[in-house]
């Protein structure tokens, strides 16, 4: 009779007998009983015995991998240049965010290229599949196109495709082994079909895409262990009512990670877009206060955002704080420091913070923009419209420096910006500090000084005398 333990369906963690909750991750009613895998032969088993490993040294040269141009330039930016021969790549997002369309058209646009694509779907019939390549002007790519479940059924086809140069997997939750009595999409599942895909293809060479569920978290559905059993993790981050899209690279073994690609959704599919910040800011009105213009970088890339702010009366005990796009922690520090270091009275009002175009912004060059926002909201008086800001606060107040301060200024300068606030700036070796032609920096040490002149300027407009 074959044992069976129970599996936890958020971390893996195997259990000797059932329970309510998972000692290991703490959560509820996740664990699910699953016929034990036998085990393969250990160390000491008597199967074999293994071949010697041959050692070499650190130093030597290789080639650099063999990549695969999808011909979508926001896609082969977020990979590192292109999908790698031989890889694994795990594709995760909300459900109707745009996985199965963008991965629909780079597989037609290589397959179009001269190469050999096949897309196999687990959640769609091939005619539902077609009726949306027909909506989005593929019907005539020489990409090839399958429905199926069964591993064993995949496996045997691909074996047969010997001149496979990509294969898409939609999506790895729907695919099942006969051999496990578990249902698809559990974590015995998941962990077993994923890691017979990625061996089937580094042993036959062709690049392989899983397209992977969220859990209501956010997170990636089934075993932790599945981003590291791939080369590359890609996240669709954006609002399903909103038209833009970002593809965020969390893991890559062969690119840069924190890479970022923009996407605007269209009756066309999801389209490219080359220069965010212009599309980002073509909306803005620069006549608003509560808003200011944050000049980030998002892996390699410089992108100007905009930062709005506005500030209410609480009409209960508990002041609201409710942020879109920003760390909402970050938001209570950098209010706590507006208190106590800078004298603003903000305790009794409601705070909302939202960052324009549907883009999040997670690194903490962006607390002078939002401090800026927040004092231009409290004071009433617009920032400058041909302004961008940048630079880290610390508890103390003071305005810390950030990293890549030259490209967020020439992304400013390219866009007609005229002028910059951000930290005092260290002479360094190499790096002259000079501002871009037709740039004038403002360097300012602590938040203090950059408070002081939105009331100042808030005095002068009372002060001023009303029009006759």
């Amino acid at each position: 009779m074959a044992k069976s333990s129970f599996v936890c369906q958020a971390c893996g963690a195997v259990a000797p007998k059932w329970q309510g909750r998972c000692d290991a991750c703490g959560a509820w009613n996740t664990l699910i009983e699953e016929a034990a895998t036998p085990r393969g032969p250990g160390p000491a088993s008597k199967a074999g015995v293994g071949r010697r490993l041959e050692f070499v040294g650190l130093k030597g040269t290789s080639d650099p991998p063999a990549r695969i141009f999808t011909g979508i330039a926001e896609l082969d930016r977020v990979l590192g240049g292109g999908l790698v021969a031989a890889s694994a790549v795990l594709v995760g997002g909300d459900p109707g965010i745009g996985k199965s369309t963008i991965l629909l058209q780079a597989a037609a646009r290589i397959a179009a290229a001269g190469h050999r694509a096949l897309y196999i779907s687990g959640e769609e019939a091939v005619e539902q599949v077609r009726l949306r390549a027909a909506r989005l002007g593929l019907s005539e790519s020489p990409m090839a196109l399958a429905s199926a479940t069964a591993l064993r059924d995949i496996v045997a086809s691909l074996e047969r495709e010997p001149d496979a140069a990509l294969v898409v997997i939609d999506s790895i939750q729907t695919v099942w082994l006969d051999s496990l009595d578990s249902a698809p999409g559990t974590v015995a599942q998941v962990r077993a079909c994923a890691a017979e895909l990625v061996r089937l293809a580094k042993a036959r060479g062709f690049a392989v895409i899983l397209v992977g569920h969220v859990t209501k978290e956010g997170t990636l559905a089934g075993p932790r262990v599945l981003e590291h059993m791939v080369d590359a993790t890609l996240y669709f981050e954006g609002d399903r009512g909103h038209q833009f899209r970002i593809l965020r690279a969390t893991k890559n073994r062969f690119g840069a990670t924190d890479e970022i690609g923009v996407f605007e959704m269209t009756d066309a599919g999801l389209v490219e877009v080359a220069n965010p910040s212009a599309l980002f800011l073509a909306e803005r009105r620069g006549n608003v206060s509560g808003s200011a213009v944050f000049a980030g970088i998002e892996g390699t890339r410089p992108v100007l955002v905009e930062v709005q702010a506005l500030l209410s009366p609480s009409s209960g005990g508990s002041p609201r704080r409710q942020v879109v796009g920003w760390d909402s922690g970050r938001l209570s520090m950098l209010l706590a420091v507006l208190e106590s270091r800078c004298g603003m009275s903000l305790g009794q009002n409601d705070v909302y913070l939202n960052v324009a175009g549907g883009l999040r912004i997670q690194e903490p060059a962006a607390d002078l923009a939002v401090a800026a926002a927040l004092a231009s909201a409290a004071t009433d008086r617009p920032t400058d419209p041909d302004r961008v800001y940048f630079g880290e606060i610390g508890l103390s107040g003071e305005i810390r420096q950030v990293s890549q301060p030259d490209q967020r200024l020439r992304e400013a300068q390219k866009l007609g910006f005229g002028q910059a606030t951000l930290p005092k700036r260290t002479a360094r070796p190499g790096r002259t500090n000079a501002a871009p032609e037709g740039l004038a920096l403002e360097e300012i040490g602590h938040l203090a000084d950059l408070v002081a002149k939105f009331a100042e300027a808030s005095v002068k407009k009372r002060k001023a005398p009303a029009p006759e």
